[in-house]
């Protein structure tokens, strides 16, 4: 039995097991609905650690089986927009004062971390729009 068969196995029987606790949820009592929604979240916590897994075991296979310097060239080409990203941002760009009065405690640490999530995010989406329109205007210029 080969491992798309099992897999194929396990998300069915998760499939199963879900839909049975909403039905149950849904034809219960407001008592039993909160007991068995958090069962649903065990179901749903359980399903996403296995894909976790077999993400990580996928491309930990797919890294010895293929060209590791041009994965290790990506990841790294990765973590430097990641820090660039961090080295830009300031986090000082926000009066905090509102927020923290509101009790939610943000500091310029946590700003800091926001602007280079964002920072991050623009950056890669720049370099994605870039390498479509370049594989797009390559195509159409090859022809």
């Amino acid at each position: 039995m080969n491992l798309h068969k099992i897999i194929k196995i396990v998300a069915f029987a998760l499939a199963i097991i879900g839909a049975i606790f909403a039905l149950m949820i849904m034809a219960g009592s407001d008592e039993n609905a909160e007991s068995m929604s958090g069962n649903m979240l065990y179901v749903a916590y359980t399903v996403l650690g296995i894909v976790l897994l077999l993400v990580v075991l996928f491309v930990v296979k797919g890294l010895f089986a293929g060209n590791i310097k041009k994965t290790l060239m990506t990841v790294g080409a990765f973590l430097a927009v990641v820090i660039i990203s961090y080295v830009i941002s300031s986090g000082t760009d926000l009066d905090l004062k509102p927020f923290n009065d509101k009790g939610l405690g943000i500091t310029e640490s946590i700003s800091k971390n926001v602007g280079a999530g964002l920072y991050a995010f623009y950056l890669l989406a720049i370099l994605a729009i870039g390498s479509m329109l370049y594989g797009g205007a390559k195509k159409l210029f090859n022809k």
